[in-house]
């Protein structure tokens, strides 16, 4: 199983709310990168920054649901 990067951020938080967000949806995502971007002060471009990562047949339906617009909260959910 490949594994390839279907986000990447600096920020920890917004790196775990997407893969926990594809998890939910039964994505096998994975957070990488996370340590050496946190600990290299100063260098976290060099880094490559905090990666989200998808198994390569996932790819397409992940990218899919990170880029749908949330929800307006007065309209039900929708299925995907």
């Amino acid at each position: 199983m490949r594994l390839v990067e279907v986000y990447n951020t600096f920020s920890s938080a917004d790196a775990h709310l997407i893969c926990s967000s594809l998890q939910s949806a039964g994505f096998g995502a994975r957070v990488a990168n996370e340590l050496s971007t946190l600990s290299l002060e100063g260098y976290a471009v060099a880094s490559g920054g905090i990666r989200v990562l998808v198994p390569e047949e996932e790819f397409e339906e992940a990218r899919a649901l990170i880029e749908q617009k949330p929800n307006d909260p007065d309209e039900p959910a929708q299925a995907p």
